[in-house]
């Protein structure tokens, strides 16, 4: 007989289920996928090296743990995928509101009903999925809300005093007997709710209004704290803190190859959009350098952090900007440009905080400078480095380009022109599509115009060109030519953005 088709205690005790706590459930599974090489944290990347082994470790110790990092560094799902690690199934008392072990009962009501039943209790089973309790903290969250409280209309339907445990009416934290409880943003929480904590931590019972009951609970806890939020909204209590056994630090994707891999993983883009758009492989590692370049900047309030949602919301964006332009030119496929990247901005400006010169040069330009910052980064890895060239009396291998534009000569590219309009004009710059055949031989027509453009960008990142955003689109003429020609509000606008 299968576990799952036991329906009473009698026939529980002759199976041949072995109760376990939680923790052990958790240890002895993991033993297990550890030894037949299994993917634990599926869908977690980065993490092989550091985050993931001592998380393994603190399972093994059988540690209640809080994951501490910044937004956006996959705390909560690494928290929710701990429900793996559990057994499919478990038994527990029928109607039970605390999913009491039949084997341990601790609720009154269980307790009651084996005795009245015995070996005819009831009993159901409960999936892995339903053991899973998360609660986001905010300052208004009570101990009524965690624990419990008295329920007066209960005690007044039962005709019971309020010294009855019955009236009592059991918050988040009891109802996740035999689970995972997931507290996200623990400083959040009132010092006197944490307080709350203590016990259920430390002995595993709890309190509630000063009744003498003792409800050993069996709960691995998991919480989540950014470190900002100790200084910005409040702090951990030491005793608290002190009662998490394991404390472990998260971070961002330390390659672009790891940034893009998640990108790619979490993007929401739909197979129309697939079809319709194709991207350049350069044109992923930009999103991801954006973000890099964003955790670097002294724009941006490093504490903060910049979460991997920017990309993921970033890169979106950019598809959905290459489709528009094409559903607007009526054409069914187009390849990504350099000047879509206008459309990220509004996924970069809502994901970063500025520190105080960031707020003076506004959020746009920000965001748009942070593109510029990427483009010259990645820039060196396709083509020479312009800088060498400066310095070296040897011809440049873009000496043609930059000649065209010193006689005076300027290049319109506007974000919404068609295909072969927008082929049509990178064609007049002498020089350019030979710069990037000599470069990249083996790249399709459609690469070779992205890499067109992307090398005018280049060029204008390492002041070999001018680059002066337009209301729909980007101007490109000779640095000392542009620099003469523009108006005082064009001069603002150089080199800013597309």
């Amino acid at each position: 007989m299968k576990h799952t088709e036991i329906k009473t205690l009698g026939e529980l005790k002759k199976s041949s289920y072995v109760s376990k706590t939680i923790k052990e459930e958790l240890r002895d599974n993991l033993i297990q996928k550890l030894k037949d090489k299994k993917d634990i944290f599926k869908g977690i990347v980065g993490f092989d090296e550091t985050v993931i082994p001592d998380l393994q470790r603190a399972i093994l110790s059988r540690h209640n743990i809080i994951l501490l990092g910044l937004r956006g560094q996959a705390k909560t799902r690494i928290a929710r995928l701990m429900i793996e690690l559990l057994d499919e199934y478990i038994p527990f008392v029928a109607g039970s509101e605390l999913n009491d072990d039949p084997l341990k009962p601790i609720s009154h009501f269980s307790r009651n009903l084996i005795i009245d039943k015995g070996d005819d209790t009831p009993i159901e089973w409960m999936h892995r999925n339903e053991r899973y309790t998360e609660k986001l903290a905010t300052p208004d969250v009570s101990i009524a809300d965690l624990i419990g409280d008295a329920d007066p209309i209960k005690a007044a339907n039962l005709k019971l005093p309020y010294s009855d445990e019955r009236v009592i009416h059991f918050g988040l934290v009891p109802r996740a007997h035999r689970g995972i409880f997931v507290i996200n943003e623990l400083p959040d929480l009132q010092a006197r709710i944490q307080v709350a904590l203590f016990n259920i931590l430390q002995e595993g019972d709890i309190q509630i209004r000063g009744f003498k009951l003792r409800l050993p609970l069996d709960i691995q806890f998991v919480f989540t704290a950014n470190p900002e939020d100790y200084t910005n909204r409040g702090s951990i209590v030491t005793p608290l803190k002190d009662r998490i056994q394991s404390q472990i630090l998260t971070h961002y994707p330390k390659s672009i190859l790891h940034s893009k891999e998640i990108t790619q993983q979490e993007a929401r883009l739909l197979d129309e959009q697939l079809k319709m758009v194709k991207v350049h492989p350069l044109a992923e590692d930009l999103i991801e350098q954006i973000a890099f370049e964003a955790r670097g900047s002294e724009y941006v309030d490093s504490k903060s952090g910049v979460s991997a949602r920017l990309t993921i919301s970033a890169f979106e964006n950019l598809i959905s900007t290459a489709e528009r332009r094409a559903l607007i030119n009526g054409e069914k496929k187009t390849y990504v440009r350099l000047g879509d990247f206008w459309g990220v901005v509004p996924s970069i400006t809502g994901k970063i905080e500025l520190v105080y010169e960031g707020e003076q040069e506004g959020p746009a330009n920000v965001a748009q400078i942070l593109v510029g910052k990427a483009i010259r980064t990645l820039f060196i890895s396709y083509f020479p480095n312009p800088d060498t060239g400066k310095k070296s009396k040897n011809t440049t291998p873009y000496q043609e380009i930059s000649h065209w534009f010193s006689q005076g000569n300027k290049l319109d590219l506007m974000n919404d022109i068609t295909d072969t309009e927008y082929r049509k004009r990178l064609n007049e710059v002498p020089g350019l599509a030979a710069l990037v055949t000599k470069y990249h031989k083996e790249a399709s027509p459609e690469e070779k115009l992205f890499l067109m453009e992307f090398a005018l960008h280049g060029l204008a990142e390492f002041s070999m060109l001018s680059k002066a955003r337009m209301e729909r689109g980007v101007e490109f003429r000779d640095l000392l030519s542009g620099m003469f020609t523009m108006s005082g509000k064009d001069m603002e606008d150089e080199d800013d953005g597309f």
